[in-house]
């Protein structure tokens, strides 16, 4: 498979599949697994903004959302490796079976409203029709500003994730969004990538960044040129693998923004959060 311009093997196929059974099948042989990992330190960064802000139903925007995934998680108290066996067994059910099938996962409840933003309609078609998500942007905020209708939805975000788009989405995609409502944010980002970038820009619109401790495996190399390529952009960036993508993974930080003055102690909540297996 080719390697994309970050020397990352190039995944837009699995991305721009009618329904998201590639996605899974390709990403379950690679021990993909941030979304699983981030989903504790999701669910405690809006429960702190629901008792923050007094908001009962707080709108989060996933930002790279793809199918859906961290909705889906959210939503149905799920795991990335029940995903994973749901969409392997779907075998040769048409897309409106699986979506049928999909609708009748059991919500855990309805105190979030998802909306997802991604540069694949298909994905977020799927996403939409499946119940994961309640509202779909499809945009490429790196290159235009939101239209009216797209800025209208984004004036209602209270908070906005993402599990490893940012670096493909730079500053010039977050600052749109936050200029829309100021929502507080939590990015997994790459180790290969640096987020002083983003934290500054941010600074500018009175955001503070804070890093939460620790390192999260987001998933094994797609080949030996995939993992000789990172580490030599790693070498580049002043980053150390040892001990991490050495050993043959892609590892990532998190990364909490919000505006000056918001829930002072969800940096130190966060890191109250057991740390999970960084092997």
């Amino acid at each position: 498979m080719p390697l994309d311009s970050t020397g990352k093997i190039n995944f837009d196929d699995i991305y721009t599949a009618p329904d998201p059974r590639a996605f899974f099948g390709t990403l379950r042989r690679l021990d993909y697994d941030i979304p699983q990992q981030a989903k504790a330190y999701f669910a405690k960064l809006i429960d702190e903004y629901r008792t923050e802000a007094d908001v009962k139903v707080p709108t989060v925007l996933d930002l790279g959302c793809s199918y859906g995934v961290n909705a889906a998680l959210y939503r149905f108290d799920t795991t990335m490796e029940r995903l994973y066996d749901h969409y392997a067994s779907a075998g040769a059910l048409s897309r409106d079976e699986l979506i049928a099938r999909d609708r009748r996962m059991d919500a855990v409840g309805d105190d979030v409203r998802f909306i997802g933003l991604d540069a694949s309609a298909p994905a977020l078609d799927y996403a939409l029709a499946a119940g994961f998500i309640d509202e779909a942007i499809h945009a490429d905020l790196e290159n235009e500003d939101p239209t009216d209708d797209q800025r209208a939805l984004l004036s209602e975000v209270d908070i906005v994730i993402s599990t490893g788009c940012v670096g493909y989405v730079t500053e010039k995609t977050l600052v749109r969004i936050a200029r829309e409502n100021r929502p507080w944010m939590a990015h997994f980002v790459l180790r290969m990538f640096s987020y002083g970038p983003v934290a500054d820009s941010l600074g500018e619109l009175d955001y503070e960044t804070t890093g939460v401790e620790g390192v999260f495996r987001q998933r094994k190399f797609a080949s030996d040129e995939e993992q000789t390529q990172i580490l030599d952009n790693l070498s580049v960036a002043g980053v150390d693998p040892r001990g991490l993508e050495a050993g043959g993974r892609l590892y990532a930080r998190l990364f909490v923004s919000r505006p000056n003055g918001a829930a002072g102690g969800l940096a130190s909540a966060l890191n109250a959060l057991p740390l999970r297996d960084q092997g």
